[in-house]
């Protein structure tokens, strides 16, 4: 049977590969440090899987509207105004099967053959698998790492053709935890108004920030350029919640009509007690939010430290997220032999920075105790130590 050729084009993701590759590994008893996984370590928090519990014991299991049940799109609502200031009605918001379902349903929505995204990079590996499964094709606005991994203003302005439909912002960002200060998106959005773009804002990351940094929502910055911007979010990384597949995004109100009858006829609604998990999770206390955060910070001042220790290793001080990105290029080896070396030789697993459109790095997920990353920076400073 032939598969679609434009199922074709689609390349796998390193990072699940990888993954799976380490829990393949544990399985058979192989002591391994994973620093992949794309997920907070922490349980979901007791009064969120509380309301799931009574959801389910209630008999609430049964279909919601397609995006998503009115509850839950009023908490959204309430969310975006407490935290980003901003008002969407009922008609803009969607629910879906989490943030990446969202980001699939935004490209589908306003792409079309030949159309062109262009999307800073480093960038997650998924980003451009969904533009080009839209039809259109992902132009990569390169960063710097000397720079933090900033927007160079004039390269953006360059890249925009007569093809270019949209801009991706991803603030805080997989992988290299970058973000982008008020000045930075203001300049975004001022092109994108200028130059009549959609923006598409996945703002996963936005409370997993450090140092006093506060992500602003590019939507935010006024009315003209709200009306262009899709902001994508969800429950995955701020409450812990990965596996229960919720996420939402807010759009101008034709294309949010036009993301919920797309989605009525892929995956209808979302599930239901997870729905009301995700409730709880945005209209509840919020305490366990700044808990993981303050962690994730203490961990990712001591993954800092510990890699600028290490000889051939150097690795700038992300804003947010749960990653390093560290520059391997001084150990003299891709990112993919790099990879499989520290897997198969040191028992530590990472993701090569080649699936993030960066060869001379590795991301490193801090998700874990700190036992473990000392257990498993320990492994990588002796297997960098072998390498004379």
């Amino acid at each position: 049977m032939n598969v679609s050729p434009r199922l074709g084009k689609i390349n796998p993701s390193l990072t699940l590969e990888i993954t799976s590759r380490a829990k393949a590994l544990k399985k058979e008893g192989v002591d391994i440090v994973s620093f992949a996984a794309g997920e907070p370590d922490f349980d979901t928090p007791a009064h969120i899987v509380a309301a799931a519990k009574a959801a389910i014991d209630a008999g609430k299991t049964r279909y919601t509207p397609a995006k998503g049940m009115p509850e839950l799109i009023a908490a959204v609502r309430e969310k975006f105004q407490r935290d980003n200031g901003l008002e969407y009605s009922a008609a803009a918001v969607v629910i879906s099967c989490g943030a990446k379902h969202s980001l699939f349903n935004a490209f589908q929505a306003i792409c079309s053959e030949g159309d062109e995204v262009i999307i800073p990079a480093p960038y997650w590996v998924t980003y451009p698998e969904q533009v080009r499964l839209a039809g259109a094709e992902p132009v990569y606005l390169e960063t710097e790492e000397s720079r933090g991994y900033g927007i160079d203003r004039e390269k953006l302005e360059a890249l925009v053709t007569e093809r270019t439909r949209a801009i991706l912002v991803s603030s805080p960002c997989n992988p290299t935890g970058a973000a982008y200060g008020r000045e930075d998106l203001e300049f975004i959005a001022d092109l994108a108004c200028r130059r009549d773009l959609a923006l598409i804002s996945d703002e996963i990351y936005e409370k997993l920030v450090f140092d006093g940094f506060e992500a602003v929502s590019p939507a935010s910055l006024g009315d003209e350029v709200k009306a262009r911007t899709i902001v994508v979010n969800g429950v995955s990384k701020t409450y812990a919640m990965t596996g229960w597949r919720i996420g939402y995004l807010a759009a101008p109100e034709n294309v949010a009509k036009a993301i919920s009858s797309f989605q009525s006829h892929s995956t209808s609604n979302p599930a239901t007690p997870s729905q009301y998990a995700a409730l709880a999770a945005l209209s509840g206390d919020q305490g366990c939010v700044e808990e993981m955060r303050r962690a994730f910070e203490e961990r990712r001042d001591l993954m800092v430290e510990r890699l600028n220790r290490i000889d051939g290793i150097t690795c700038t001080v992300p804003r947010g997220t749960f990653y390093v990105f560290p520059n391997i290029s001084g150990l003299g080896k891709t990112s993919l032999e790099l990879a499989s070396e520290l897997l198969d030789r040191a028992r530590i697993a990472v993701v090569p920075g080649i699936a993030f459109g960066a060869d001379g790095n590795i991301r490193m997920s801090f998700a874990a105790s700190a036992a473990n990353l000392n257990k498993g920076l320990d492994r990588l400073e002796e297997y960098v130590q072998t390498l004379g």
